[in-house]
Protein backbone atom coordinates (compact mmCIF):
# COMPACT_ATOMS: atom_id res chain seq x y z
CA UNK A 1 0.00 0.00 0.00
CA UNK A 2 1.47 3.33 -1.02
CA UNK A 3 1.51 5.94 1.74
CA UNK A 4 1.63 9.70 1.43
CA UNK A 5 5.22 10.95 1.61
CA UNK A 6 4.61 13.58 4.30
CA UNK A 7 3.51 11.14 7.00
CA UNK A 8 5.95 11.19 9.92
CA UNK A 9 7.84 7.90 10.06
CA UNK A 10 7.18 7.37 13.78
CA UNK A 11 3.43 7.82 13.25
CA UNK A 12 3.50 5.58 10.17
CA UNK A 13 5.29 2.92 12.17
CA UNK A 14 2.68 3.15 14.92
CA UNK A 15 -0.19 2.75 12.44
CA UNK A 16 1.68 -0.03 10.59
CA UNK A 17 1.90 -1.91 13.86
CA UNK A 18 -1.90 -2.01 14.08
CA UNK A 19 -2.71 -2.49 10.41
CA UNK A 20 -0.09 -5.08 9.46
CA UNK A 21 -0.23 -7.19 12.64
CA UNK A 22 -3.99 -7.55 12.94
CA UNK A 23 -6.44 -8.88 10.39
CA UNK A 24 -9.33 -6.51 11.17
CA UNK A 25 -8.64 -3.05 12.58
CA UNK A 26 -11.11 -0.23 13.12
CA UNK A 27 -9.84 3.31 13.70
CA UNK A 28 -12.71 5.09 15.43
CA UNK A 29 -13.72 7.80 17.87
CA UNK A 30 -14.21 6.18 21.25
CA UNK A 31 -14.39 2.45 21.89
CA UNK A 32 -16.80 -0.27 20.73
CA UNK A 33 -18.34 -0.16 24.21
CA UNK A 34 -18.63 3.63 24.13
CA UNK A 35 -18.48 5.16 20.63
CA UNK A 36 -18.03 8.92 20.67
CA UNK A 37 -19.69 9.74 17.35
CA UNK A 38 -22.69 8.45 15.43
CA UNK A 39 -20.65 7.19 12.46
CA UNK A 40 -18.38 5.18 14.74
CA UNK A 41 -21.42 3.77 16.54
CA UNK A 42 -23.01 2.63 13.24
CA UNK A 43 -19.76 1.06 12.08
CA UNK A 44 -19.29 -0.81 15.36
CA UNK A 45 -22.85 -2.11 15.13
CA UNK A 46 -22.14 -3.40 11.61
CA UNK A 47 -18.89 -5.11 12.60
CA UNK A 48 -20.28 -6.55 15.81
CA UNK A 49 -23.00 -8.28 13.80
CA UNK A 50 -20.48 -10.25 11.72
CA UNK A 51 -17.04 -10.23 13.40
CA UNK A 52 -16.56 -12.02 16.74
CA UNK A 53 -13.42 -10.03 17.49
CA UNK A 54 -11.45 -7.18 15.99
CA UNK A 55 -8.91 -4.57 17.07
CA UNK A 56 -10.19 -1.05 17.65
CA UNK A 57 -8.04 2.07 17.94
CA UNK A 58 -9.48 5.10 19.72
CA UNK A 59 -8.08 8.04 17.74
CA UNK A 60 -9.22 10.42 20.48
CA UNK A 61 -6.48 8.96 22.69
CA UNK A 62 -3.69 9.81 20.23
CA UNK A 63 -3.76 13.00 18.17
CA UNK A 64 -0.88 11.74 16.01
CA UNK A 65 -2.88 8.72 14.92
CA UNK A 66 -6.05 10.79 14.61
CA UNK A 67 -4.46 13.01 11.96
CA UNK A 68 -1.96 10.48 10.63
CA UNK A 69 -4.52 7.83 9.72
CA UNK A 70 -6.14 10.29 7.30
CA UNK A 71 -2.82 10.62 5.47
CA UNK A 72 -1.89 6.94 5.81
CA UNK A 73 -4.66 5.69 3.53
CA UNK A 74 -5.52 9.01 1.90
CA UNK A 75 -8.97 8.88 3.50
CA UNK A 76 -10.20 12.12 5.13
CA UNK A 77 -12.77 10.86 7.64
CA UNK A 78 -13.03 8.60 10.67
CA UNK A 79 -13.96 5.78 11.26
CA UNK A 80 -11.78 3.73 8.94
CA UNK A 81 -11.75 -0.04 8.57
CA UNK A 82 -8.73 -2.09 7.49
CA UNK A 83 -8.94 -5.77 6.58
CA UNK A 84 -5.80 -7.78 5.79
CA UNK A 85 -3.73 -4.60 5.68
CA UNK A 86 -5.97 -2.86 3.12
CA UNK A 87 -8.25 0.13 3.65
CA UNK A 88 -11.89 -0.84 3.18
CA UNK A 89 -13.45 2.57 3.80
CA UNK A 90 -15.65 4.49 6.19
CA UNK A 91 -19.11 4.17 7.67
CA UNK A 92 -21.25 4.40 4.51
CA UNK A 93 -19.11 1.93 2.58
CA UNK A 94 -19.09 -0.56 5.46
CA UNK A 95 -22.87 -0.39 5.86
CA UNK A 96 -23.33 -0.88 2.13
CA UNK A 97 -20.94 -3.85 2.15
CA UNK A 98 -22.77 -5.36 5.13
CA UNK A 99 -26.09 -5.32 3.31
CA UNK A 100 -24.72 -6.53 -0.02
CA UNK A 101 -22.76 -9.39 1.56
CA UNK A 102 -19.41 -7.95 0.41
CA UNK A 103 -18.27 -7.47 4.01
CA UNK A 104 -18.89 -11.15 4.76
CA UNK A 105 -16.97 -12.09 1.61
CA UNK A 106 -14.03 -9.86 2.58
CA UNK A 107 -13.86 -11.61 5.95
CA UNK A 108 -14.18 -15.08 4.48
CA UNK A 109 -17.56 -15.63 6.10
CA UNK A 110 -20.70 -17.30 4.82
CA UNK A 111 -23.17 -15.00 3.11
CA UNK A 112 -25.76 -13.53 5.52
CA UNK A 113 -29.23 -14.94 5.97
CA UNK A 114 -31.46 -12.71 3.88
CA UNK A 115 -34.79 -14.28 4.84
CA UNK A 116 -37.42 -11.68 5.73
CA UNK A 117 -38.54 -11.78 9.37
CA UNK A 118 -42.23 -12.03 10.16
CA UNK A 119 -43.42 -8.80 11.76
CA UNK A 120 -46.81 -7.46 12.80
CA UNK A 121 -47.95 -3.89 12.21
CA UNK A 122 -51.33 -3.23 13.79
CA UNK A 123 -54.09 -1.50 11.84
CA UNK A 124 -53.72 1.61 14.00
CA UNK A 125 -49.96 1.79 13.39
CA UNK A 126 -50.38 1.12 9.67
CA UNK A 127 -52.82 4.02 9.36
CA UNK A 128 -50.41 6.44 11.04
CA UNK A 129 -47.46 5.23 8.99
CA UNK A 130 -49.40 5.66 5.75
CA UNK A 131 -50.30 9.21 6.77
CA UNK A 132 -46.64 10.00 7.45
CA UNK A 133 -45.55 8.62 4.08
CA UNK A 134 -48.09 10.49 1.97
CA UNK A 135 -46.45 12.86 -0.50
CA UNK A 136 -43.01 11.23 -0.14
CA UNK A 137 -42.48 9.68 -3.55
CA UNK A 138 -39.41 7.45 -3.88
CA UNK A 139 -39.07 7.22 -0.12
CA UNK A 140 -39.23 3.93 1.81
CA UNK A 141 -39.81 3.07 5.45
CA UNK A 142 -36.59 1.79 7.03
CA UNK A 143 -36.49 -0.08 10.34
CA UNK A 144 -33.28 -0.57 12.32
CA UNK A 145 -32.47 -2.38 15.54
CA UNK A 146 -28.88 -1.78 16.64
CA UNK A 147 -26.60 -3.93 18.78
CA UNK A 148 -27.99 -2.20 21.90
CA UNK A 149 -31.53 -3.22 20.84
CA UNK A 150 -32.51 0.39 20.29
CA UNK A 151 -35.14 0.40 17.53
CA UNK A 152 -36.14 3.23 15.22
CA UNK A 153 -37.92 4.02 11.98
CA UNK A 154 -36.86 6.55 9.37
CA UNK A 155 -37.90 7.57 5.86
CA UNK A 156 -35.17 7.40 3.22
CA UNK A 157 -34.66 6.24 -0.37
CA UNK A 158 -34.07 2.48 -0.73
CA UNK A 159 -30.46 1.46 -1.35
CA UNK A 160 -31.26 -1.80 -3.12
CA UNK A 161 -29.80 -4.41 -0.76
CA UNK A 162 -32.34 -4.23 2.05
CA UNK A 163 -34.44 -7.12 3.34
CA UNK A 164 -38.17 -6.40 2.96
CA UNK A 165 -40.96 -7.49 5.29
CA UNK A 166 -44.62 -6.56 4.85
CA UNK A 167 -47.55 -6.33 7.23
CA UNK A 168 -50.95 -4.67 6.91
CA UNK A 169 -50.00 -3.18 3.55
CA UNK A 170 -46.81 -1.57 4.89
CA UNK A 171 -43.43 -2.55 3.44
CA UNK A 172 -40.53 -2.26 5.89
CA UNK A 173 -36.88 -2.27 4.75
CA UNK A 174 -34.14 -3.59 7.04
CA UNK A 175 -30.43 -4.24 6.90
CA UNK A 176 -29.07 -7.76 7.42
CA UNK A 177 -28.10 -7.00 11.04
CA UNK A 178 -31.59 -5.80 11.93
CA UNK A 179 -33.53 -8.65 10.29
CA UNK A 180 -32.78 -11.39 12.87
CA UNK A 181 -33.37 -8.96 15.74
CA UNK A 182 -36.73 -7.99 14.24
CA UNK A 183 -38.17 -11.52 14.21
CA UNK A 184 -41.67 -11.46 15.68
CA UNK A 185 -41.63 -7.67 16.16
CA UNK A 186 -44.97 -6.05 16.90
CA UNK A 187 -45.43 -2.38 15.97
CA UNK A 188 -48.46 -0.67 17.46
CA UNK A 189 -49.77 2.88 17.85
CA UNK A 190 -50.36 3.76 21.49
CA UNK A 191 -51.54 6.70 23.57
CA UNK A 192 -49.85 7.32 26.92
CA UNK A 193 -49.55 10.18 29.38
CA UNK A 194 -46.44 11.24 27.45
CA UNK A 195 -48.37 11.42 24.17
CA UNK A 196 -49.01 9.26 21.12
CA UNK A 197 -46.53 7.27 19.11
CA UNK A 198 -45.29 3.95 17.81
CA UNK A 199 -44.62 1.21 20.35
CA UNK A 200 -42.17 -1.51 19.30
CA UNK A 201 -42.06 -4.93 20.93
CA UNK A 202 -39.00 -7.07 20.16
CA UNK A 203 -39.39 -10.68 21.38
CA UNK A 204 -35.76 -11.47 20.42
CA UNK A 205 -34.32 -8.79 22.75
CA UNK A 206 -32.45 -9.98 25.87
CA UNK A 207 -34.36 -10.37 29.14
CA UNK A 208 -34.55 -7.21 31.29
CA UNK A 209 -32.10 -6.61 34.13
CA UNK A 210 -33.26 -8.25 37.37
CA UNK A 211 -33.10 -6.57 40.76
CA UNK A 212 -31.24 -8.93 43.10
CA UNK A 213 -31.59 -8.54 46.87
CA UNK A 214 -28.44 -8.58 48.98
CA UNK A 215 -29.73 -11.71 50.74
CA UNK A 216 -29.99 -13.53 47.39
CA UNK A 217 -26.54 -12.24 46.46
CA UNK A 218 -25.09 -13.66 49.68
CA UNK A 219 -26.57 -17.09 48.93
CA UNK A 220 -25.33 -17.12 45.36
CA UNK A 221 -21.83 -15.97 46.34
CA UNK A 222 -21.61 -18.72 48.96
CA UNK A 223 -22.65 -21.30 46.35
CA UNK A 224 -20.32 -19.86 43.70
CA UNK A 225 -23.25 -19.23 41.38
CA UNK A 226 -22.66 -15.59 40.43
CA UNK A 227 -19.88 -13.28 39.25
CA UNK A 228 -20.05 -10.04 41.26
CA UNK A 229 -18.76 -6.88 39.59
CA UNK A 230 -18.20 -3.70 41.59
CA UNK A 231 -18.51 -0.60 39.39
CA UNK A 232 -17.39 1.94 42.04
CA UNK A 233 -14.14 3.85 41.86
CA UNK A 234 -10.95 2.89 43.66
CA UNK A 235 -11.51 5.37 46.53
CA UNK A 236 -14.95 4.01 47.38
CA UNK A 237 -13.74 0.43 47.14
CA UNK A 238 -10.98 1.22 49.61
CA UNK A 239 -13.69 2.24 52.09
CA UNK A 240 -15.75 -0.93 51.79
CA UNK A 241 -15.86 -3.94 49.48
CA UNK A 242 -17.25 -7.46 49.24
CA UNK A 243 -14.67 -10.22 49.20
CA UNK A 244 -14.37 -11.85 45.78
CA UNK A 245 -15.92 -9.01 43.78
CA UNK A 246 -14.29 -7.87 40.55
CA UNK A 247 -13.31 -4.24 39.98
CA UNK A 248 -14.76 -2.94 36.72
CA UNK A 249 -11.78 -1.72 34.68
CA UNK A 250 -10.86 -2.27 31.04
CA UNK A 251 -9.27 -5.65 31.73
CA UNK A 252 -12.36 -6.85 33.58
CA UNK A 253 -14.61 -5.55 30.80
CA UNK A 254 -12.70 -7.65 28.28
CA UNK A 255 -12.77 -10.66 30.59
CA UNK A 256 -16.54 -10.38 31.04
CA UNK A 257 -17.18 -9.96 27.32
CA UNK A 258 -15.37 -13.26 26.68
CA UNK A 259 -17.64 -15.13 29.08
CA UNK A 260 -20.56 -17.28 27.84
CA UNK A 261 -23.72 -15.21 27.36
CA UNK A 262 -25.58 -17.25 29.97
CA UNK A 263 -23.07 -16.45 32.75
CA UNK A 264 -24.87 -15.03 35.78
CA UNK A 265 -23.45 -11.59 36.55
CA UNK A 266 -24.50 -9.16 39.29
CA UNK A 267 -23.41 -5.49 39.32
CA UNK A 268 -22.86 -3.54 42.52
CA UNK A 269 -22.34 0.12 43.41
CA UNK A 270 -22.98 2.28 46.51
CA UNK A 271 -26.79 2.38 46.43
CA UNK A 272 -27.72 0.46 43.27
CA UNK A 273 -28.03 3.33 40.81
CA UNK A 274 -24.86 3.56 38.70
CA UNK A 275 -24.54 -0.23 38.69
CA UNK A 276 -27.83 -0.37 36.80
CA UNK A 277 -26.19 1.34 33.83
CA UNK A 278 -23.40 -1.24 33.73
CA UNK A 279 -25.90 -4.08 34.02
CA UNK A 280 -27.95 -2.62 31.17
CA UNK A 281 -24.84 -2.41 28.98
CA UNK A 282 -24.14 -6.12 29.38
CA UNK A 283 -27.80 -7.02 28.87
CA UNK A 284 -27.66 -5.22 25.53
CA UNK A 285 -24.53 -7.18 24.65
CA UNK A 286 -26.64 -10.33 24.76
CA UNK A 287 -26.02 -11.56 28.32
CA UNK A 288 -29.19 -13.30 29.47
CA UNK A 289 -28.70 -13.52 33.26
CA UNK A 290 -27.80 -10.00 34.37
CA UNK A 291 -28.80 -8.53 37.74
CA UNK A 292 -28.42 -5.25 39.57
CA UNK A 293 -27.82 -5.47 43.33
CA UNK A 294 -30.69 -3.49 44.87
CA UNK A 295 -29.49 -1.05 47.53
CA UNK A 296 -25.83 -1.65 46.66
CA UNK A 297 -23.09 -2.20 49.18
CA UNK A 298 -24.92 0.08 51.61
CA UNK A 299 -27.75 -2.49 51.86
CA UNK A 300 -25.17 -5.28 52.13
CA UNK A 301 -23.59 -3.56 55.14
CA UNK A 302 -26.97 -3.05 56.85
CA UNK A 303 -28.64 -6.36 56.05
CA UNK A 304 -25.96 -8.98 55.48
CA UNK A 305 -22.49 -8.15 56.84
CA UNK A 306 -22.14 -5.36 59.41
CA UNK A 307 -18.35 -5.75 59.33
CA UNK A 308 -18.42 -3.97 55.97
CA UNK A 309 -18.48 -0.28 56.91
CA UNK A 310 -21.13 2.13 55.65
CA UNK A 311 -20.14 5.52 54.27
Amino acid sequence: MEKAMNLDESVKSKIDNYVLNNRVVLFMKGTPQQPMCGFSAKTVAALDSVVPGYVSVNVLDDSDIREGIKVYGNWPTIPQLYIDGELVGGCDIILSMLNSGELHKSLGLEQPDRSAPEITITAAAAEKIQEAMQGHEGIALHFSVDANWDAQFNLAPPQGHEIVSESNGIKVLMDVATAPRARGAVIDWVSTMQGEGLAIELPESPAPVRQMTVQELAQKLKAGQVTLVDVRGTHDRSRAFIEGSLFLDRETMEELERMPKDTEIAFLCHHGNSSMGAAEHFRKQGFTRVSNVAGGIHAWSLEVDSSVPTY
